[in-house]
């Protein structure tokens, strides 16, 4: 449990404040109409993964552009409040609380990262509402036997080593890493993510030489990188959010060290700011997993890189894909059960699969998808799919990592 100081606290209360003028501005504030579907959600618009929650708002704001088009819900047109949190646990709750009794919404949508959503859900759970969330895949999440929580991704944190770690094992005894080391930032999704990884590659053989965590306001990677360089892994497994996976990056160019491979959680998928962070000829090689590719054949996705790219002007990262399907997820039940009743809602997305960008979408008893993610790589520039086969997109893998460019 994480746990606040004096200035903690008066930090979360700053933040509170500041998320309470955000909604003012970006919402109506006047609670759901009888010709509104009034949708609530809370997102990190700023602090230290706003480049990751920015895009994720954008796609949130097509798939409602693009509902109100068609129609809305039930015949009434669709409002989205979102107010923001500044990626602390204690505004969080207090926007969904304030979301709920005060502006009274009709429906919710979730936040960024576990870290968020954990504590995000349950506010949402205690008033049992349905709680569809875009990111969020850390096991302590659906431990809690939730009956309104759906998460709007394929598959869960603990699933991320599954195609890495298959690619590992097809390799030669001789060609596969022999020492690894696992820095992580101190989040409920890296965490489970990063345990995962050091099971399954110690179950290989493969010698863990490191393996630390680090607070999320940390800024300063250098420390960590020369702890990491003494060691001289082969592989590295970092359990990045947002910018940390390029702030680790850039330090290791200093320090000179580049291991020959490189797999890290969530940056990697940041098309847009990654490259720019890391510098572009700097990406290569480096490995991430996904829920979603732009090349996807799954109905409705080359619509929604088109849309997206159109009105944004840049193409869509993984969290603007989430962020949309979990509209779309929400969508899907209020059309098919044709009302806003809470418990109708979450019966019906218990007993059916949804048709979304990412794939069809189906949960058990507590909101896990049951699907599977993907094993991205960056390479001379593009983000490609190199796993599962049947939705690679390209058939080369880069190994080893070429060394840093300067």
């Amino acid at each position: 449990m994480l746990r606040y100081s004096r200035s903690g606290r008066r930090t979360a209360l700053f933040g509170a404040v500041a998320a309470l003028v955000a909604a003012s501005a970006c919402g109506t504030g006047t609670g759901a109409g009888n010709d509104t579907v009034l949708i609530g959600a809370s997102l990190p618009l700023s602090g230290p993964v706003a480049d990751s929650s920015k895009p994720a708002y954008q796609g949130y704001k097509l798939w409602l552009d693009q509902l109100n088009k068609k129609g809305g819900l039930l015949k009434r047109t669709v409002e989205l409040k979102v107010l923001d949190d500044g990626f602390d646990q204690n505004t969080v709750i207090t926007n969904y609380n304030r979301l709920i009794a005060q502006d009274r919404v009709d429906l919710l949508l979730g936040t960024f990262s576990s870290k968020l959503n954990l504590p995000a859900s349950a506010v949402a759970e205690r008033n049992k509402m349905l709680y569809v969330e875009p990111s969020g895949g850390a096991t302590e999440i659906f431990e809690r036997g939730f009956e309104y929580l759906f998460f709007a991704q394929p598959s869960t944190s603990v699933d991320m080593p599954e195609q890495f770690v298959s690619w590992i094992t097809s390799l030669p005894q001789k060609d596969r890493p022999k020492t690894a080391a696992y820095p992580t930032q101190d989040d409920p999704n890296t965490d489970v993510a990063i345990a995962a990884f050091r099971e399954q590659l110690s179950a290989l053989g493969v010698k863990t030489v490191y393996s630390e965590k680090y607070a999320p306001e940390t800024v300063n990677f250098d420390t960590i990188a020369n702890g990491i360089a003494s060691t001289k892994p082969d592989l590295v497994v970092h359990g990045a959010v947002g910018a940390d996976g390029a702030g680790l990056v850039k330090a290791f160019q200093k320090q000179q060290f580049s291991p020959s491979l490189l797999f890290q959680t969530n940056s990697p998928s940041l098309v847009e700011t990654y490259p720019k962070a890391v510098g572009a000829r700097n990406t290569e090689g480096i490995l991430t997993s996904v829920a979603w590719s732009p090349e996807a054949n799954h109905a409705g996705n080359a619509e929604f890189v088109r849309a997206y790219t159109k009105k944004f002007g840049t193409p869509p990262t993984e969290d603007s894909a989430n962020a949309y399907t979990a509209g779309q997820v929400l969508e899907a039940a209020v059309t098919a059960v044709g009302s806003l009743d809470q418990d109708k809602l979450a019966d019906w997305l218990h007993t059916h699969t949804v048709s979304t960008i990412v794939g069809p979408l189906r949960w058990d008893k507590h909101g896990v998808p049951d699907g599977d993610l993907l094993l991205a790589q960056w390479q001379s520039g593009a983000f490609e799919i190199v796993a599962p086969a049947e939705q690679r997109t390209t058939r080369q893998f880069v190994n080893p990592k070429p060394a840093w460019s300067s």
